[in-house]
């Protein structure tokens, strides 16, 4: 019994290196830790009052297929920290109340597209209006278009 439960969790341990291994050799190990550290850092945000306390303004834009938008200004430069979002983006529930749905990171427009979380698979978008990239995470409401969509179905 003893040997068959240690072959068994040697077999286990050796399944969980694997899976890591591969997951870092398409590049998706960092990607996803920095999603897990962009989650951690904006779960506090779930209440809207720790959002509006901690500089996040509404900007009165609602964009169907996103949400409501708020944005911490002071965040807003060049620089891309995938724990801070310059803007947090809410939904309303069936009952109106708004819920955080995604994050959004947004960089002053230059010539090329910003720098984001490692890999390809983020898609900035070029806001000539408000003269910015965007770029958001879906780390709160799934996306059937993926985490990186700019539009999210399940969003009204």
């Amino acid at each position: 019994m003893r040997r068959s439960l240690y072959s068994l969790t040697l077999a286990t341990a050796g399944l969980v290196l694997a899976s890591y291994t591969l997951i870092a050799a398409n590049g998706q190990s960092d990607t996803h830790q920095e999603l897990a550290g962009a989650r951690r850092a904006t779960a506090r945000y779930h209440n809207l009052s720790q959002a509006l306390a901690d500089g996040y303004v509404n900007i009165n834009v609602f964009v169907p297929g996103q949400g409501f938008h708020y944005l911490k200004p002071e965040l807003l430069d060049a620089n891309f920290d995938p724990e801070s979002p310059e803007l947090l983006v809410y939904a309303a529930d069936k009952n109106g109340r708004l819920r955080l749905v995604a994050v959004e990171y947004a960089v002053p427009l230059s010539e090329n597209r910003p720098e984001g979380f490692t890999g390809d698979q983020d898609l900035w978008s070029r806001n000539e209006a408000f003269g910015i990239w965007t770029l958001h995470a879906w780390l709160w409401l799934n996306n059937p278009n993926g985490i990186f969509a700019e539009f999210n179905p399940r969003v009204d």
